[in-house]
């Protein structure tokens, strides 16, 4: 019996109305990283499992997914030690900073400082597919590496900004701070457990206070430190009232305090810039990435309900761990798959996408065809999108053929039109027709240009 094909769960086909949906994603955050003066790179699928390990917290350690050496990997396997180590030395990359510290210290002689890259690729994580989650998806990373100025923080919130206002998605942006997070671990007297702290926290969306404080005491709190955390994660009021509150309940907190300003210092950069969309200080952001030092990024979208569909945040050290310490860099990530779905579900991708070519010669026989390929391929040179129909069948069939791909225009050129070297351009949508000599390139992209209008 033939096995009827499938992919993995958490894995998606995309079609060719997906794929335009998703190259205008794509072609969008490439513009608008281009226009603040960040260069492309690449960096390979895999990396070694060393590179990895240990970056992304407990968490994120147990959604790498290992790759199996090639060969016998079990045969020279000591099974009185760890297992995984043996048999698995690459890992598909979890997301894309990690490489880009390790590109960064790799390069560090090719490179000119402060290093402002972007990347667009995708990353794998072992995680439960549900809505808005997937093993597989894009990310759209944006860094700036070897400044500490705050000044590359506002370049990526304007970033963010740009990006959404293009998409016409309404956004609001949560800003945190990981030094406030420190200085709470510090002032609630639990300074070794920023991380689970940190961690806990981070989920106060996705389950609720109450589990939130569950988990807290289940990694040690006392019940009168959670205590002291609750009225903070549960603030509210403007930037200056919660900037208020937390100078008092850090007043013993260097870092904390040092953290707050910071945020000071953001915020009124932000107010300066003119940025548009809503910027709110929100203390129970945490972002679980251990690397995190500084200001840390989410941004949600407002119309729709999904997880976040960009975050981001500054990381002090992250190359010193490949030998290449105090180089500081701060960016943000867009998920590309997440905001695909935000974009389908509101209706915002525009209604030409999906087209197919822009003009169709209809196939009407040999010898007409040896009228038509020159023709083709000179509107082709000129910017068109153009299709020959490969078979001589009938028109019926020709014109379904537009209709099925969104193809606009069709032209029929017989005998006539070859032997008195005119072109006939058809909107299917309108069912105008016209008649152009094949040297009026002009009057032929003019037609098409009002037409599609």
């Amino acid at each position: 019996m033939t096995q009827k094909p499938s992919i993995p769960k958490g894995t998606r086909d995309f079609g060719q109305k997906e794929m335009a949906g998703r190259n205008y994603i794509f072609d969008t955050v490439r513009s608008v990283f281009r226009s603040f003066g960040y260069s492309q790179i690449e960096t390979p699928a895999m990396e070694n499992l060393s590179t990895l390990l240990g970056k992304y917290g407990e968490e994120g350690d147990k959604l790498l997914y290992r790759i199996l050496n090639s060969g016998d990997a079990f045969a020279d396997v000591d099974y009185d030690r760890p297992l995984t180590p043996q048999v698995c030395e690459k890992g598909l990359r979890y997301d894309l900073t990690v490489p880009f510290a390790r590109f960064v210290v790799q390069h560090q002689n090719e490179i000119s400082f402060p290093f402002k890259r972007f990347q667009i690729q995708p990353v794998w994580r072992a995680d439960r597919p549900q809505k808005g989650r997937y093993r597989e998806f894009y990310q759209c990373d944006v860094d700036a590496i070897g400044s500490r100025s705050q000044l590359c923080e506002l370049e990526l919130v304007q970033i963010v900004d740009c990006v959404f206002k293009l998409l016409d998605i309404r956004v609001c942006m949560k800003i945190n701070n990981r030094k406030v997070l420190t200085g709470l671990a510090q002032a609630c007297g639990f300074p070794d457990k920023v991380v689970d702290i940190t961690v806990a926290i981070d989920k106060l969306d996705k389950i609720g206070l109450e589990a939130v404080e569950a988990e807290l005491l289940e990694r040690g709190l006392t019940p009168s430190a959670v205590e002291l955390l609750r009225p903070v994660l549960l603030l509210e009021g403007g930037f200056e009232q919660k900037l208020g509150v937390m100078r008092e309940v850090l007043a013993g907190s260097e870092e904390g305090l040092r953290g707050l300003d910071e945020l000071e210092e953001l915020f009124g950069l932000i107010r300066t810039s003119g940025v548009a969309m809503d910027c709110e200080l929100d203390l129970s952001l945490a972002r679980g990435l251990n690397y995190y030092t500084g200001a840390i990024f989410e941004v949600k979208a407002l119309d729709w309900q999904i997880g976040s569909i960009c975050g981001g945040g500054r990381y002090d050290n992250l190359t010193g761990i490949f030998g290449l310490p105090d180089m500081s860099g701060v960016g943000v990530s867009f998920g590309a798959d997440r905001i695909f779905d935000v974009l389908a579900g509101l209706g915002k991708f525009p209604g030409a996408l999906a087209s197919g070519a822009d003009l169709l010669f209809a196939n009407m026989g040999r010898e007409e065809l040896q009228y038509v390929l020159p023709l083709a391929a000179g509107l082709r040179a000129h910017g068109l999108s153009v299709e020959v129909y490969p078979d001589g069948v009938k028109l019926k069939k020709q014109f379904d053929y537009c209709d099925r791909k969104g193809i606009r225009f069709l032209s029929v050129c017989g005998t006539e039109e070859a032997a008195s070297g005119t072109l006939q351009l058809k909107n299917l949508a309108t069912g105008e027709q016209r008649s152009f000599s094949k040297e009026d390139i002009p009057g032929i992209l003019e037609f098409m240009s009002l037409n599609k209008a």
